[in-house]
C-alpha cells in the first residue's frame, strides 16, 4: 500500500518524505508546488495539487493505505489576521480529507498538529498531552478542531489517528522570510549582514526541535499501529535571547538585536513533554541544538554560493 504525504514538498514534508523512502517505502506526495531546494525524487509519485481550491483529485487515495497530512496555509503570526481564511483554507479542507478517506476505505492518518499554540499559556511545565487546550490563536484553534474531528471519526467510523503536537522545528530547508522560523531567519539575516528582529525582550522560551528528529517520530508513527495524540518537541526550553547567543557563536559574529514589541498570541513559555512519544514510539530527539544550528547554518551558506 502506498502512504500519500500531503505537503511533501514543503519544509517539514520533504524530510518526512526522506524519512519514509529511507524505509523502502511506496509514497505519493501531493502538494500545491513543487519542492523548492531539490528536484523530485526518483521512485516518487507526485501530484500537484491545491487542497484549498478542491477536493482531492481521483485516484489521489488509490491504493492508499496510511496518510499523512502536512500542509497548512497559516502560521501563527498571520492566522489571527483572517480566522475566516483560516478555517476556510485548513480546517474545511482536512474535513473534506477525512470524509474522502472513509470513502475510499483508507484508515490511517498522521497529522501535524501544533505543540506551541494548542495549550495556551502554560499551566505545567514540561506541557504534557492532557494540558488544557485553551489557544489564542487562530492558528492552534484550528488545529485543535481538526483534532476533534479526527476523535468524532475514530469514534464513529474507526479512523487510526496520530496527531503530533510539534513545538518549533528548524532545520535546512525552512524558508527564510521571517514569517516562521527564528532559527533561519536569523542566520540569513547575519548572512546578509541585517539587523536580527527580536519580538519582546527576548525572554520568550521555545522548545526547539531539529526537523530530522520530527521526520523520524514521524516515520515511527506511519509504521506504528498506536493512536492519538501525542507531543512532538526536544524537550528542553531555549530562550530568544539565548538563540540570538548561540548563532553568534557559530557564525563568529555576534549582532545586537533590534527589540520590537512583544506580540499578544506569543505565550511566554512552551516547552513540551515527550515521554508520550518515546514510550510509544521508541523515539527520543537525537540532534542537539547547537549542532543543529551548525548544520542549518552550512545549508544555508551553501543555498547562498548556489
Amino acid at each position: 500500500m502506498k502512504i500519500l504525504v500531503i505537503g511533501g514538498c514543503g519544509f517539514i514534508g520533504s524530510h518526512i518524505v526522506d524519512a519514509l523512502c529511507a524505509r523502502g517505502l511506496s509514497l505519493r506526495v501531493l502538494d500545491r508546488s513543487p519542492e523548492r531546494f531539490r528536484p523530485q525524487l526518483p521512485g516518487v509519485e507526485y501530484l500537484l495539487h491545491d487542497l484549498t481550491r478542491a477536493p482531492l483529485p481521483p485516484g489521489a487515495l488509490a491504493d492508499v493505505g496510511t496518510v499523512v497530512h502536512l500542509a497548512s496555509t497559516t502560521v501563527p503570526a498571520t492566522s489571527n489576521q483572517d480566522p475566516g481564511l483560516d478555517i476556510a483554507e485548513n480546517l474545511i479542507p482536512t474535513v473534506r480529507l477525512i470524509e474522502a478517506m472513509r470513502q475510499r476505505g483508507t484508515r490511517r492518518l498522521i497529522f501535524l498538529s501544533s505543540g506551541g499554540t494548542v495549550y495556551g499559556v502554560p499551566e505545567r511545565d514540561p506541557i504534557p498531552e492532557d494540558h488544557p487546550l485553551n489557544p489564542i490563536s487562530s492558528y492552534g484553534i484550528v488545529k485543535l478542531a481538526v483534532e476533534k474531528y479526527l476523535y468524532m471519526e475514530q469514534q464513529l467510523h474507526g479512523l487510526d489517528y496520530v496527531a503530533l503536537r510539534a513545538s518549533n522545528p528548524y532545520g535546512p530547508r525552512q524558508g527564510r522570510s521571517g514569517v516562521q522560523g527564528v532559527i533561519g531567519t536569523y542566520l540569513r539575516r547575519h548572512l546578509h549582514d541585517e539587523p536580527i528582529e527580536v519580538w519582546g525582550d527576548g525572554s520568550v522560551v521555545r522548545d526547539f526541535l531539529h526537523v530530522t528528529d520530527l521526520a523520524e517520530l514521524c516515520a515511527r508513527a506511519v509504521l506504528s499501529t498506536r493512536t492519538g495524540v501525542f507531543n512532538a518537541g526536544s524537550g528542553e526550553g531555549t530562550s530568544i535571547a539565548r538563540i540570538v547567543e548561540l548563532i553568534g557563536r557559530i557564525v563568529g559574529r555576534e549582532t545586537a538585536p533590534v527589540f520590537r514589541p512583544g506580540r499578544s498570541f506569543d505565550v511566554p513559555r512552551v516547552v513540551l513533554d515527550v515521554r508520550r512519544a518515546a514510550e510509544s514510539f521508541g523515539w527520543q530527539p537525537q540532534i542537539p541544538l547547537s549542532q543543529g544550528i551548525e548544520d542549518t547554518w552550512a545549508w544555508v551558506r551553501q543555498q547562498e554560493e548556489l
